[in-house]
């Protein structure tokens, strides 16, 4: 069946970029339609069978409909941007009004069909992408079991990294192995603390982690009301920056995005090739073996190479660099409480239909599917079930106040301002966490292979709205290194 994608015999789908496909589009050698069926055939060869990444736990029925529609717009009227008829898969955590499901890999929720598109759909569908589909995930976003391997959930199985008997970290598991493996052009994964720059680091791809705020979490089931947020996930820096331009916007339901400045920024507009020149970088290399959620994410000799790459390419390096609070011993009461709350808002907001409407029946309801929905446990479930009046608790209260002063005051702002920095660089994603707790963005970027071919990545942290910055530097990194090689999937 691969001859059925070899139009004209000049176009490639593999790892071609948003902006190479639009142009093959317009001038008429391929078409949406022909892109959605070869996202289909590739799902269909590798990742439901032969090495089984499971990656993608459902695709959108209507998704050739949709193609031949918007194919026809693009005829009729032209493109509505960079977006127009390039698939999209959307982790499983993503509500859609469509004929897909909601479920969040669990099991008690599998028949979930919401009735609203999340705002940030909304945009998506607004720019004409295309929804291929729906990404497996860590089941709850990690919220169910600490043993839980990251990638699996109760629906959709154990996502694998598509590079071989590797961690493929997680809970954006599958939005990022889909990229990797391209069974789409870009996914949109969702991260409370490292879920998309974990997956990202390790697969190979490109991840951003926006400043919370930046895109509305409206429609996306909830973890954290302080940590949350969507990011865009991507083979390349600049796939990345055309879906970080459409999913900005502010949301009259999502307080966090009020505080934007400029909803309507383009992202490509820092796409420079020397924009490391003229920038300093801080090199954060205090992290301890247990930042390192994997023994093997991290290679020393890599790491210096990316130093050296930054060097190279104009950067200032500032080695060692402290962040006082790095090594603080969070307590996590902040977000325990959050979950709590926030799930069951959410399960009282589902149908009636539905089988669970509060935590206490949702474990209720997994421990009676024992062997389908338990394989490893519900322990986190159980524990944060027995939290009572969490938003009136004292002890989130304090560390709402706490974790945003430590994080920002004296962590990354304080390390930014005292060696005057533009971005800091950590080694895989260790920086996550404090990140996360500011509400601070980061972006990971593939940084080579190991000895044993597993991929190696590095992030790039900075302050509040400095995705610009983290872009710039990200973009030159890239087109000075290009570290990014496909997987092979017919090993």
């Amino acid at each position: 069946m691969d001859h059925i994608f070899q139009i004209n015999n000049d176009v490639n789908f593999e790892e071609a970029t948003i902006l190479e496909l639009q142009n093959a589009m317009n001038r008429g050698e391929i078409t949406s339609r022909e892109l959605v069926m070869y996202y289909m055939y590739r799902i269909a060869i590798y990742d439901q069978d032969g090495p089984m990444i499971n990656a993608v736990m459902e695709i959108n029925p209507d998704a050739i409909f949709i193609a031949e529609g918007l194919d026809r717009e693009r005829k009729q009227t032209g493109a509505r941007g960079p977006l127009h008829g390039v698939p999209v898969l959307l982790k499983g955590n993503i509500e859609t009004n469509d004929k897909m499901n909601t479920c969040a890999g669990a099991l008690a929720l599998q028949h979930h069909v919401s009735s609203n598109d999340a705002f940030l759909v909304q945009q998506l569908r607004q720019a004409g992408a295309i929804i291929l589909g729906k990404a497996n995930l860590t089941e709850w976003a990690n919220g169910m079991s600490s043993t839980m391997w990251a990638g699996y959930s109760s629906v959709g199985g154990q996502t694998q990294n598509p590079y071989g008997d590797h961690f493929p970290g997680g809970s954006s598991t599958g939005s990022a192995a889909s990229v990797a493996a391209n069974f789409t052009t870009v996914s949109v994964g969702t991260e409370t603390s490292a879920s998309i720059l974990s997956p990202a680091v390790n697969q190979a791809i490109f991840g951003i982690k926006p400043t919370v705020g930046l895109i509305s979490r409206s429609g996306v089931i909830p973890w954290s009301y302080s940590q949350d947020t969507a990011g865009p996930m991507a083979r390349n820096v600049t796939d990345a920056a055309i879906v970080l331009s459409i999913l900005v916007g502010k949301d009259e339901q999502d307080p966090a995005t009020w505080k934007q400045e400029r909803p309507n920024l383009d992202y490509t507009a820092f796409l420079d090739k020397e924009g490391l020149r003229n920038t300093t970088i801080g090199v954060f290399r205090n992290a301890a073996s247990n930042h390192f959620r994997d023994s093997g994410e991290y290679d020393e000799q890599l790491f210096n190479d990316v130093v050296s790459a930054l060097q190279t390419c104009g950067a200032t390096i500032i080695e060692n660099v402290e962040i006082p609070t790095f090594h603080n011993e969070w307590t996590y009461n902040k977000m325990q409480c959050e979950f709590k709350h926030a799930m069951e808002n959410y399960l009282q907001s589902l149908p009636a239909h539905l089988p669970v409407h509060t935590l206490d029946e949702l474990i209720e309801w997994n421990e009676q599917h024992v062997d389908q929905a338990l394989k490893y446990g519900q322990d986190k479930l159980k524990f944060r079930s027995q939290i009572i009046h969490p938003l009136k608790n004292p002890k989130y209260l304090l560390e709402s106040i706490n974790d945003l002063y430590d994080s920002q005051n004296r962590g990354i702002d304080y390390a930014l301002q005292k060696y005057r920095l533009d971005a800091i660089l950590f080694p895989a994603y260790v920086g996550a966490d404090i990140s996360a707790k500011a509400g601070y963005p980061s972006i990971a970027v593939p940084a080579g292979f190991q000895a044993n071919g597993r991929p190696f990545g590095v992030t790039f942290a900075g302050t509040a709205f400095s995705e610009p910055t983290l872009i710039r530097i990200a973009y030159a990194f890239e087109q000075a290194t290009k570290h990014r090689k496909m997987p092979d999937l017919k090993r």
